[in-house]
């Protein structure tokens, strides 16, 4: 689940993003910071988010978000689905990084690597109200999608995918 603003491509340009282990001191605050906003939203059953242990795993990549100074500012992680599909998961920018075009920025990253892969389809979960988040992923065109998996039936659960072009 991310929350995010307005796009800023000057700030965006200063941004790399690579994929890197969950299991550095930064990322891991990044896990921590996501965690916290999420359950200041939503009650502790409408939280699915996958921790260190689970994004350490075989087939998952993590992407860290990073400034010219080199800061973790923002990450999110791949789940592979099979052949075609995999899901966005524990998408976060932090605070005084949001606004930026560090989301955007991991998407691009995170679609590139997709194609490449053969990949066809990224589906995510975010929450209702993580409307900041919503409007991100539709503006990198996510459209709505009726919950899937673990989601279904879940009140807070808002369901986006994107088909990529190859």
């Amino acid at each position: 689940m991310t929350s995010t603003h307005a796009r800023d491509d000057r700030a965006s340009s200063t941004v790399s993003v690579t994929v890197e282990t969950p299991r550095q001191p930064e990322v891991i605050e990044l896990l921590r910071l996501g965690t916290a906003f999420a359950q200041s939203l939503y009650p502790p059953e409408s939280n699915f988010l996958l921790d260190v242990e689970e994004l350490d795993r075989p087939g998952i990549s993590v992407y860290v978000a990073r400034n010219e100074g080199g800061r973790a500012i923002g990450m999110a992680a791949l789940v592979p689905w099979g052949v075609a599909v995999t899901e966005l998961k524990r998408m976060f920018v932090r605070d005084d990084a949001r606004g930026q075009g560090v989301g955007t920025r991991l998407l691009e990253r995170i679609e590139a690597d997709a194609r490449a892969a053969g990949l066809r389809q990224i589906v995510l979960e975010t929450g209702t109200l993580h409307t900041d988040a919503q409007a991100l992923y539709a503006r990198c065109g996510y459209s709505a999608i009726p919950q899937f998996g673990q989601y279904i039936s879940e009140k807070h659960s808002y369901c986006m995918a994107r088909m990529l072009s190859h």
